[in-house]
């Protein structure tokens, strides 16, 4: 009997490799994005400055200036504020005897103060033609040799023409002032308006011919 012969195996279906297959990256940093050199350049030059700043010094704040003080008369300036009465000195200006430092005071007065002060000393200019002047407590005194005769200052809301001999005057001025004298009389002028030339250069023309504060006695 005859013996048969194995059949061979059939071959395995192996794919085979295509020809024009493209080749695998051996590297994975192949695949990755390129980072842009701009935006790098850029960061770093936004950290430089950040980093600048805060070593920087700071810029010292400014002290607020303090108020100005009220200046006086002395430095030609305007006063801030008037006393209500003569319970001291009417005004930080010094003592002086001379037109000017009673022109430095009067240019310190607000107005409507200053305005009625000069009509009061152009009206003793006038009257008066041996005319002296001079600052004592703070005001504006007025005589012709023989001592001080009458005061013009600025006070809170009005000027005080104030004779120092007032109750020897005709007629006598209606107002007492405090703290200038139990002799002393005047007015009190709340405006230009309220200052009677007549009547004041009367009383200037009698307070004059009566020995003054200071003067020798006749």
């Amino acid at each position: 009997m005859a013996t048969r012969k194995p059949a061979k195996p059939a071959a395995k279906n192996v794919p085979r490799k295509r020809a024009d297959a493209k080749a695998r990256p051996t590297s994975t940093t192949a695949n990755r994005p390129r980072r842009s050199s701009t935006g790098t350049q850029a960061k770093g030059t936004s950290a430089r400055v950040a980093d600048a700043a805060r070593k920087r010094p700071k810029a010292k704040q400014a002290r607020p200036k303090p108020p100005a003080r009220a200046r006086t008369a002395a430095q030609g300036n305007v006063l801030t504020t008037l006393p209500a009465a003569m319970t001291g000195r009417a005004s930080p200006a010094k003592a002086k005897v001379g037109d000017e430092p009673v022109f430095a005071y009067i240019r310190s007065l607000p107005q409507p103060q200053r305005g009625i002060a000069e009509r009061v000393d152009a009206l003793a200019a006038k009257t008066l033609p041996a005319l002296q002047r001079c600052v004592k407590w703070g005001l504006a005194f007025y005589g012709v040799g023989d001592g001080w005769c009458f005061a013009c200052g600025g006070f809170a809301g009005h000027v005080k023409l104030t004779f120092g001999r007032g109750t020897s005057l005709e007629p006598v001025p209606p107002v007492a002032p405090v703290g200038m004298g139990k002799d002393s009389r005047g007015v009190d002028l709340e405006s230009v308006a309220d200052l009677d030339e007549r009547q004041a250069a009367s009383w200037m023309k009698q307070a004059t011919a009566i020995p003054g504060f200071g003067g020798k006695k006749r």
